[in-house]
Parts: structure tokens; C-alpha cells; sequence
């Protein structure tokens, strides 16, 4: 089961058992609220007609005046009692002689807070409210009003499908913010789990953002174990390059060694020195190359950022090996568009990105070959730099290689391989600004490798 349907399942059940306990004291407590303003308003009626007999007869009779009033006992019955309760007067003329008890059984005890004896009563699904009539302080008998409480049916009904209508929309509003809060949670936890599988996995990831605290706590501890995981293996995967990219060197450092014990004439001594220097040389030049490529893996973030103009990047590296592709006898165009473009980032990374493809197009050029290097701007707004050569291309098995570190081709002029981490340096370079690289073949021959990022 997913972990939204369960959130979601939890947050409905509680909500229904509490909105259904809510729901129900509120559709009970409909009908004491109409029985409450029907007794207040009977009570009123009720002092006014016990005035009313009161100022109206002097005689001992004080009922009198009250059966002049028209007879309306299906909507509001008006009775009378002596000083003990027992009916002298009843506009409906059925409970005549009976004993009326204030035993109070509902409705309320009094019929507002004006009253300071009990003088409401629901007898026989009737509200009954009285009033005291009194004559010069003497207490002459009781006046008082009924009325049917299913005259208030129609008006609670009403009143109560209102409110479960009320209560559905209610319903279906928090039903819908309960599955976009368990949607939210459960989007959370998803980009944590594929989080997780990319670090598992070896791929590039970015720590989800979250303003829940635990799920932003749960992510710098996936981030930290990242960080650890990636840091062994990265030990583990150049400790294990290194040694396989010595080796060969080591064994000629070694070779060359043991034959210069031998006597030899000079010519051969001076000849094994040179190859030990050159081994030598070799094993420098890759042990900084994988410092510098590791440094670059290892950052997060560009650290002294610039805003720089592309044109001039291009210009400086190509200054850099102009004096290589002269004594290569190998011609280096450089072109850029008429309009400035800048870029932000790093001028000391960006200008060996572009030195590393240069001297990668210049070893696989041969003599009279031409090399250009361009400045442009791609049609969704990157600066691009691409560098074109003329020599044979790239192998089709090996384009899908050609950025991995340690792998390298034969040069065309020497057949020897180089370090194998130029092109593996100008990819780290590349997505530390946000960009990329990409090498390809030329249809009219020769490579194009083409550096991106984004432009300001």
C-alpha cells in the first residue's frame, strides 16, 4: 500500500469519527435551539396575557377577559389555573379541571432569565410556558400558553438538511486538502527515494528541498551519506587508476634500470636515461592531472566567479598553444560572433577546458592540418565554443568513451596514448558551470568537440 493512500486513509477516519461526533450534537441541539426561542417568545405572551387578566376584570372572576380572545388553539393555546395548578380556563376546552405539574421535562427550566420559579414544561409534545397574574400582590391563579412542537418539525427539518449540506461541502473540502497534504508528504518522501537510487547508483542528484522538517533533516542525512559513500569510493576508484596507469611506466623506469648495470657504451646509456626521464615525466604528469581531476570532483560549487567575456577565454587559450601548433606546422583559426558574450564562472577552469580541446584537436591533426576554434551563441541562449580539426575522426566504438578517465587513442603521429584524463578534466569543468560537452565526427572529416554553458 502507498504511504499517501495510508496517510490519507488515517487523516479521513479520524476526521469522520470527529466530524460525525460534531455533526450529531449539532443536529440534536437544532431543536432545543427552536424550542429556546419559542419559549422565550411564549414567555413574553404569557406575562402580557396575565397582565392583561389582571388590569381587565375586578371581579373574581379574572378569567373573563380571556376567552374574548379569538380561539387559535391549533397554533397557540391559552390557558388558565387557580393558585394550586388545576385548569379554570383552556381556549381548546379539553383540559378543563385538570392539574397542571411544573415538573420540568424539557424545553428548559424557565423561560428566561426574568423568571425566578419554573414555569416551562413539555407535556405531551407540547411546550407549556406560564405567567403569575397577581392583584395588588395577591396571587389570584396562573395564565399561561401552549404550543404543539410539531408546529417547529418543517422549521428543524429545514434547518437540519441546511446544515448537512453545509456539512458535505465541509466534507469534501477537507477530503480534498487531505489528499493534497498526503500528496505532498508522499512527493517528498518519492524524490528522497530517487534520490537514494541515484547516489546508489552512481548518478548525479540533488537533495530535495522541503519546508517539513524531517523530511529536510532526512535529506541532509542522505546528502551526508553521499558524501561519505562517494568519498570511498572515490579513494578506492584513483587509488585503483593510479596504480593501473603506473604501472607500464614503472616497469620501464624498472627495465631501463637493470640494463644500465650492464656495461654499455655511452650512446645506449644516454639513451635509457632519456626513457627513465620520459617515464619519469609520465607519472607526474598523471598523478596531477588525477590531483587536479579529483580537486574538480570534489567541489560543489564554483569558488571565485566572474562574469567573463567568451570571446577572450577563446583568445587566451588559443595564445596558449599557438607557439605548439607552429612547430606542428598545424594552422589554429580562431573566430568569434560580432556580438559580446559573457559567461560567469571561473577564468582559470574555463581557459584549460578550452586549452585541454585545442591540444586534444592539435595532437590528432598532422602537418599542414587546420584547426579552428569558434565563439557563438546555440539558439536557446548558451555561449558555445567548438573547436573543428581535420584529422581522421574519432572510431565509432570509441565515441561513447572518449570522456571516460584513462581512456585514449593512439596519436596518429606517434601511436603512443596519452594520460587519458584531458577530455575526463574538460567534462568536470563543464558541469561545475552548468553546462556540458560533447565530441563528434565531422561529416566532411575530422572531429568537432563542442564546450556549453550558460550565458548572463
Amino acid at each position: 500500500m502507498r504511504i499517501r493512500t495510508i496517510i490519507f486513509g488515517v487523516y479521513v477516519g479520524v476526521s469522520a469519527l470527529g466530524f460525525a461526533a460534531v455533526m450529531g450534537l449539532a443536529l440534536h441541539d437544532v431543536q432545543l435551539r427552536y424550542v429556546e426561542s419559542m419559549r422565550r417568545t411564549m414567555g413574553d405572551t404569557a406575562a402580557f396575557l396575565a397582565t392583561y387578566a389582571a388590569a381587565g376584570s375586578s371581579d373574581a372572576d379574572w378569567t373573563r377577559p380571556l376567552a374574548q380572545l379569538p380561539a387559535q388553539a391549533e397554533l397557540l393555546r391559552v390557558f388558565a389555573c387557580d393558585r394550586e395548578g388545576r385548569v379554570v380556563f383552556d381556549a381548546a376546552g379539553h383540559d378543563v379541571g385538570e392539574l397542571y405539574l411544573w415538573g420540568m421535562t424539557g424545553g428548559g427550566k424557565a423561560a428566561s432569565e426574568n423568571y425566578s420559579y419554573s414555569n416551562v414544561a413539555v407535556v405531551r409534545n407540547e411546550l407549556r410556558v406560564r405567567a403569575a397574574v397577581r392583584r395588588g400582590g395577591e396571587l389570584l391563579g396562573w395564565v399561561g400558553v401552549g404550543r404543539p412542537l410539531d408546529t417547529v418539525t418543517e422549521g428543524v427539518t429545514r434547518a437540519r438538511w441546511r446544515m448537512v449540506g453545509w456539512a458535505g461541502a465541509i466534507a469534501l473540502a477537507m477530503v480534498a486538502i487531505g489528499w493534497w497534504v498526503a500528496a505532498r508528504l508522499a512527493r517528498s518522501i518519492e524524490r528522497l527515494t530517487v534520490h537514494a537510487r541515484a547516489v546508489r547508483d552512481g548518478r548525479g542528484s540533488t537533495a530535495p528541498i522541503s519546508r517539513a522538517r524531517e523530511i529536510a533533516e532526512l535529506a541532509r542525512a542522505f546528502e551526508e551519506m553521499r558524501d561519505v559513500l562517494e568519498g570511498r569510493k572515490h579513494a578506492e576508484h584513483y587509488t585503483q587508476a593510479l596504480a593501473h596507469e603506473v604501472k607500464a611506466p614503472l616497469a620501464a623506469i624498472r627495465g631501463a634500470a637493470e640494463l644500465l648495470d650492464e656495461n654499455m657504451p655511452p650512446e645506449e646509456r644516454s639513451r635509457f636515461l632519456g626513457n627513465i626521464r620520459a617515464e619519469a615525466a609520465r607519472i607526474q604528469t598523471i598523478i596531477d592531472r588525477l590531483l587536479e581531476l579529483s580537486s574538480l570532483e570534489a567541489r560543489k560549487q564554483l569558488q571565485h566567479a566572474e562574469v567573463l567575456d567568451a570571446a577572450k577565454l577563446a583568445a587566451d587559450a588559443a595564445n596558449v598553444l599557438r607557439p605548439a601548433f607552429v612547430a606542428a606546422g598545424v594552422e589554429l583559426e580562431s573566430a568569434a560572433a560580432a556580438e559580446p558574450l559573457t559567461v560567469r564562472g571561473e577564468a582559470v577552469l574555463l581557459r584549460e577546458a578550452l586549452v585541454n580541446l585545442l591540444q586534444n584537436a592539435l595532437q590528432f591533426s598532422a602537418a599542414e592540418g587546420r584547426v579552428v576554434l569558434r565563439t557563438g551563441q546555440s539558439p536557446d541562449g548558451r555561449v558555445v565554443w567548438v573547436v573543428e580539426d581535420s584529422g581522421p575522426g574519432v572510431p565509432d566504438f570509441a565515441l561513447p568513451r572518449v570522456f571516460e578517465r584513462f581512456y585514449s587513442l593512439p596519436r596518429p603521429a606517434t601511436g603512443r596514448k596519452s594520460t587519458g584524463l584531458g577530455l575526463a578534466l574538460v567534462r568536470e569543468i563543464a558541469e561545475l558551470h552548468r553546462g556540458g560537452v560533447a565530441l563528434e565526427n565531422r561529416p566532411e572529416g575530422g572531429a568537432r568537440a563542442t564546450l556549453w554553458v550558460p550565458a548572463l
